[in-house]
């Protein structure tokens, strides 16, 4: 079986779980469009568009791989710490793979931890999305936002949005893949372990 027939049966599936297109290329870490290419392959264009799919199990399944992880984050985030002159207070996980991630960072640097939910998809009234409040808030805060794979930009811009309307101070922008060729957004700066573009 290929990988596109398994990514097809993923999409499949997930459908099948009652989530929107949307949620599943957020899930799978792919276009919506790509989500229905593969919903609808067979029937169309037997042309895929442009798209890399990112898959990074081999380092989620066991928190050691994390922690080293987290590591070459905190020497980035030191290293732009530096460059700008000021320190951060928090590190911000975007749920749910960049939680892990934002936990093991946090950790590793000694500072307060804040979990953001992204708005739902059924829910389109300017809401950008919330924190948990059982953990960190955002007033006054200098903070890097985490996330696994930057896909479009529309999670973190959300996130950035949410810490500018609560007075919070997004500092830094992190993932594991940069899908995009910015390097910030909305005057933010972008860093990733890796970035893709489609040649």
């Amino acid at each position: 079986m290929t990988t596109t027939d398994k990514m097809k049966m993923q999409v499949l599936e997930l459908r099948e779980k009652g989530l929107s297109r949307e949620d599943i290329a957020k899930e799978l870490h792919l276009s919506e469009e790509t989500v229905g290419w593969l919903l609808s392959r067979g029937e169309g264009s037997d042309k895929p568009p442009a798209d890399i799919y990112i898959g990074w199990r081999s380092i989620g399944v066991y928190s050691t791989r994390l922690t080293h992880l987290a590591r070459i984050f905190a020497d980035i985030i030191l290293e732009e710490c530096e460059r700008s002159g000021a320190e951060i207070d928090a590190i911000m996980g975007i749920a749910i793979n960049g939680i892990p991630l934002a936990t093991t960072i946090a950790n590793e640097m000694d500072v307060e931890l804040i979990m953001y939910r992204p708005q739902r998809t059924d829910i389109h009234d300017g809401v950008q999305g919330t924190t948990l409040s059982n953990f960190a808030g955002v007033r006054d805060k200098r903070v890097v936002i985490v996330d696994d794979v930057l896909s479009t930009g529309k999670t973190i811009t959300g996130a950035i949005d949410y810490l500018k309307a609560n007075q919070g101070i997004p500092a830094l922008c992190l993932a594991i893949v940069n899908k995009q060729q910015f390097n910030d957004i909305d005057g933010v700066p972008v860093r990733a372990l890796l970035r893709t573009h489609v040649v």
